[in-house]
């Protein structure tokens, strides 16, 4: 199983690299079933965080037809009103930026296209991690699909057409978002234990000494009435 994740210019750095230890560290407990690496959309180049200038080096170039998984972070800057996100290509990638500044920009770049052929190819399984759902969403990708967001983002993912809904994992099929920045450990986690079983995953738990935090939601079973 080959695992992908996305940087683009103003990524968060925790978004990207909590799930890629983790998944990497599945690869090392399942004698190399995972094995995960740093791309983007332009291929192999430094790309630069949104967090006081942090680069991190992606190696190869985003492609769904190599990939069985490819996890999209979000943004790092200044909060902002997530609900007012620029147009696409706005401004330039420079530190404390607005993430909605920073999530727009990725609509003028390749990334949309890439997304969409991940999306639409029937074997691959597209995550997110707190905006990386937004990235998804600007570019028109969650109409109909459940997904989730950082909390102040969720009303722009209903805005959009997606069903958002307020839980740290949403697995979606063949989307699974997570909420906050930390919930890449949670995710990166899940995914481990939804593709190789819960032994692998409970040991990369420990080895991490990071317990998951509540239920992963599907929409599966009884429709809960309110209380």
């Amino acid at each position: 199983m080959h695992i992908q994740i996305v940087l683009f210019d103003g990524f968060d750095p925790l978004d990207a690299i909590a799930p890629y230890e983790v998944l990497y560290a599945g690869g090392v407990a399942s004698d190399g079933a995972v094995t995960v690496e740093l791309v983007s959309a332009q291929g192999p180049r430094e790309v630069i965080s949104g967090t006081g200038g942090l680069t991190l080096r992606a190696t190869g170039t985003l492609d769904p037809e190599r990939a069985d998984i490819v996890v999209v972070p979000g943004a790092s800057g200044r909060v902002g009103d997530l609900a007012e996100v620029p147009e696409a290509g706005a401004g330039e990638c420079e530190p404390d930026q607005p993430i909605p500044m920073l999530l727009g920009r990725t609509l003028s770049t390749e990334l949309p296209a890439l997304l969409t052929q991940a999306m639409q190819a029937p074997d691959v399984t597209v995550a997110t991690v707190c905006g990386g759902s937004l990235v998804l969403a600007m570019a028109g990708l969650l109409e109909g699909r459940h997904a989730t967001t950082h909390h102040l983002g969720l009303d722009l993912l209903d805005a959009t057409g997606a069903h958002a809904v307020s839980a740290r994992v949403v697995d979606d099929g063949d989307l699974v978002t997570g909420a906050g920045v930390t919930s890449g450990l949670d995710l990166g986690l899940y995914l481990l234990e939804r593709e190789l079983g819960p032994r692998v995953a409970h040991a990369v738990e420990e080895l991490f000494a990071h317990e998951r935090r509540g239920t992963v939601w599907r929409a599966d079973g009884l429709t809960p009435t309110a209380f």
